[in-house]
C-alpha cells in the first residue's frame, strides 16, 4: 500500500465530508447517533468476538494486564458506549449558536457563532470505546474524524467503524463522515499529523511516549494531554470514613486510567488513623504501596516499598500507590505543584475555608472537593462522552466534549452600512 497516497485520499474525503456535515441539521446528526447506538448493541456478539481476537493477540504479545484491560470489550461496556452516543444525541447542538450580540455606535449588530473546527485526527491506543465515542462527539459538533488506533485493537475498531458507516448511511449522511484508518503502519500517523491541507487538529489519546511523540512531530495544532498523575489529599479535617472511601475508590476503581490516583498524601495529624484500614483495603487488592520514611512506620505491619524521587513523577496505570505524609495543606499543594501533570486533584476535608483555598490554588484542569478523582470524565460531567482530557490551556481544558471541539466566528449585521 502507497501510505502516502491512501491517506492523502483519506484526508480530501474527510474535507469534502466536513463540508457537507456542515450542512447536515441537528436531527439528522442524532438520527446517526441513535441509529449507531442501536447497531453496536445488535453487533454485541460479533464486536465481542472480534475483540476476543484482539486480546488474544495481545497477550501472545506480552501487552500488560493494564493494557489488556483498556482494550477489552464485555456487554456492559458496549453497552455503555451505546447510552454516551444516546446521550450526545440528547445534548443541545452547539453549532450555529450565536451570542454576545451587541449593537455598536455604528449601529452594526456584532456577536459570535459557534462553528465546527472542520477535520478533526485522534490518534489513540487500547480503548475501542474511543472509536465511539470520538466518532460521535466529531458528528455532533459538525466535524468529520479521521480515527486511527492502535494496532493491538486493529480488528474491534474495524467492527466498530462497520457500525458508524452503516449508521451514517442510514441517516443520510456521507460515510467518509467517520474514516477509521485500516492500515496498522506507522507512516500513516507521520502523514495524518502533517496533512494540514486536510486536517484541523489532531487529538493523541494513549500513553506518554506517543503523545510527546506526536506533539514534537505534528505541523497541525494539538489538543493533548501528557499523563495523568493524580493526588488525593486527606486533610486533617476530613471524614474519616470519606477520606478512605474515596482514597480506596480513586486507586482501585480501575487501574489503567487516566484519572486514577496515583499519589496520596495525607496530614501527619489524622495519618495512623486512617492508613491502616487503607493499608489493609489496598493489601486485598494487590496493590503495591510505596511509602515515603512517616508513612511506612504507620505501615511497619504491612509490606511496603521506599517511595523514590521517581515515584513521585510515575502515571503507573498499575495497581501501586505512592503515599507521602505532609505537615499541612501548602505542603500537599506544593508537592501537588512540584509533581502533578495538571489532570485531576482532590482533596477530602470538612472545612469549608480550606477547599475554597484548594480549588483556586490547584493548578489542574480538575479540582475536587471530598470525590473521587474517578470522575473525572467526560460522560460522568454530563458531556456524553470526551475525546480526551486536555491538560493544555488554550482552546479547551479537562475533558474535551461538544463545545471543545467547535470554535467561534464573528458575525456581522448590517442595513448598507459603509465605513467614514
Amino acid at each position: 500500500m502507497d501510505i502516502k497516497h491512501y491517506m492523502t485520499d483519506v484526508g480530501q474525503r474527510a474535507r469534502q465530508a466536513s463540508r457537507a456535515l456542515v450542512k447536515a441539521s441537528s436531527n439528522k446528526k442524532n438520527a446517526a447517533l441513535l441509529a449507531i447506538a442501536e447497531l453496536l448493541e445488535a453487533s454485541m456478539s460479533s464486536l465481542i468476538a472480534e475483540n476476543k481476537k484482539d486480546l488474544d493477540a495481545g497477550k501472545t504479545r506480552g501487552l500488560d494486564d493494564a493494557l489488556l484491560d483498556r482494550l477489552a470489550l464485555n456487554e456492559e461496556r458496549i453497552q455503555g458506549m451505546a447510552e454516551g452516543l444516546r446521550q450526545i444525541a440528547a445534548l443541545p447542538d452547539p453549532v450555529g449558536e450565536i451570542s454576545d450580540m451587541n449593537y455598536q455606535p455604528s449601529g452594526l449588530q456584532i456577536g459570535k457563532m459557534r462553528v465546527p473546527l472542520g477535520v478533526i485526527g485522534i490518534i489513540y491506543e487500547s480503548r475501542p470505546n474511543v472509536t465511539a465515542d470520538a466518532a460521535a462527539l466529531c458528528m455532533k459538533s459538525g466535524n468529520a474524524a479521521i480515527l486511527r488506533g492502535g494496532s493491538e485493537a486493529i480488528r474491534s475498531n474495524q467492527a466498530i467503524a462497520e457500525c458508524i458507516k452503516q449508521g451514517l448511511e442510514q441517516a443520510g449522511l456521507p460515510a467518509d463522515v467517520v474514516q477509521v484508518i485500516t492500515t496498522t503502519d506507522r507512516e500513516a500517523v507521520g502523514e495524518l499529523i502533517t496533512m494540514q491541507d486536510y486536517v484541523d487538529v489532531i487529538v493523541p489519546r494513549g500513553g506518554k511516549g506517543l503523545i510527546e511523540r506526536i506533539s514534537g512531530n505534528a505541523s497541525v495544532p494539538v489538543i493533548k494531554h501528557l499523563n495523568g498523575i493524580c493526588h488525593v489529599y486527606i486533610d486533617d479535617k476530613a471524614d474519616r470514613q470519606k477520606a478512605i472511601d474515596i482514597a480506596y475508590n480513586a486507586k482501585t476503581h480501575r487501574y489503567g486510567v487516566c484519572n486514577a490516583m496515583e499519589t496520596l498524601l495525607v496530614n501527619h495529624a489524622i495519618a495512623a488513623d486512617v492508613l491502616p484500614e487503607l493499608a489493609q483495603k489496598y493489601r486485598n487488592e494487590g496493590v503495591e504501596l510505596r511509602c515515603c520514611e512517616g508513612s511506612a512506620k504507620i505501615l511497619a505491619d504491612f509490606a511496603t516499598q521506599a517511595a523514590t524521587d521517581e515515584d513521585w513523577d510515575t502515571e503507573y496505570l498499575a495497581p501501586v500507590l505512592s503515599i507521602r505524609l505532609v505537615d499541612d495543606m501548602d505542603a500537599a499543594i506544593e508537592h501537588i505543584f512540584a509533581h502533578s501533570s495538571g489532570h485531576t486533584e482532590a482533596i477530602v476535608t470538612e472545612d469549608f475555608s480550606r477547599a475554597r483555598r484548594f480549588l483556586a490554588e490547584v493548578d489542574s484542569s480538575s479540582v475536587m472537593v471530598n470525590a473521587s478523582t474517578r470522575f473525572a470524565d467526560g460522560f460522568e460531567y454530563g458531556l456524553g462522552a470526551e475525546i480526551g482530557i486536555s491538560t493544555d490551556k488554550i482552546h479547551v481544558r479537562g475533558p474535551v466534549g461538544l463545545e471543545g471541539l467547535t470554535s467561534q466566528k464573528y458575525i456581522v449585521l448590517g442595513d448598507g452600512h459603509i465605513r467614514t
